[in-house]
């Protein structure tokens, strides 16, 4: 039987308390300059709607980063953004250039929420920071800080990064999928209108202000979508269905701009 909106929305959130780790509260949101920490709940709705939102467009700046992710699907297209998560972007950005990404699968795909990879083990379990072993006030071995800014959301297509709580990021990432209107799931006076919009067209606002969002496509919906839609079998600990019976991999990332 087909699930009804109100219960498809509560499915998906038990999911994502599983399949992504999530959060129970709000953690700290950069400024529009991406330099000072605030509560995003603190912004009035007047500051948020001031606020410099570059997930709406897909003009590439000069502090932006655009990368080429080559997969068995097809390609994607992402725009990084250094300024408001540069931990992340560098992160991204050094193991692309060192192929750690070569050959992995998209070991997690949920049609119509996300498709999650990054993992060189393929098990959802694995990878590493660039900085784990190497500098112990970025990543002290349980990985690296979240990066929360007011400008930007989980909306569809937004890249961010995956954890197992707070402040542990490691190489996975994912790619927010969803296409349903998700309005209902927000706090209208947190958003900025612009972003609420953005919302009606999909993505997962149950997510910000837990995960580092980092990137956002810009090219190549298509083949996320082809990836989100794989037929999928039961997880070890039948969880959920998110296993890809045939993952697709990605076979490199290019660095097509550097900001």
């Amino acid at each position: 039987m087909k699930k009804g909106k109100s219960e498809k929305i509560i499915a998906l959130l038990a999911v994502v308390f599983v399949i992504v780790g999530l959060g129970v509260a709000y953690q700290s949101a950069h400024s529009d300059k991406g330099t000072t920490t605030e509560k995003r709940q603190s912004l009035s709705k007047n500051k948020l709607n001031k606020v410099a939102l570059p997930q709406l467009s897909k003009k590439v700046h000069k502090n932006e980063t655009v990368v080429t992710v080559k997969t068995t699907a097809g390609d994607v297209k992402i725009k990084l953004f250094n300024k408001y998560a540069p931990l992340a972007v560098k992160n991204f950005i050094k193991h692309s250039q060192k192929n750690y990404y070569n050959g992995t699968i998209f070991h997690r795909v949920i049609n119509d929420f996300m498709i999650q990879g990054g993992d060189p083990t393929g098990t959802g379990t694995g990878g590493a920071s660039i900085w784990k072993n190497k500098n112990d006030k970025i990543d002290d071995g349980s990985g690296f800080k979240n990066e929360i800014s007011s400008c930007l959301y989980n909306i569809r297509g937004a890249v961010s990064m995956a954890n197992s709580g707070e402040n542990t990021n490691g190489s996975q990432f994912f790619i927010n999928q969803n296409h349903d209107d998700a309005t209902a799931q927000l706090k209208k006076s947190e958003y900025p209108d612009k972003i609420i919009n953005a919302y009606k067209k999909g993505g997962n606002p149950s997510l910000d202000g837990n995960y580092t969002v980092f990137g956002q496509v810009i090219s190549g919906m298509d083949v996320v979508d082809k990836i989100a839609t794989a037929e999928v079998k039961d997880n070890a600990d039948h969880s959920e269905k998110s296993t890809p019976v045939n993952p697709y991999k990605i076979i490199k990332i290019t660095i097509d701009k550097n900001a």
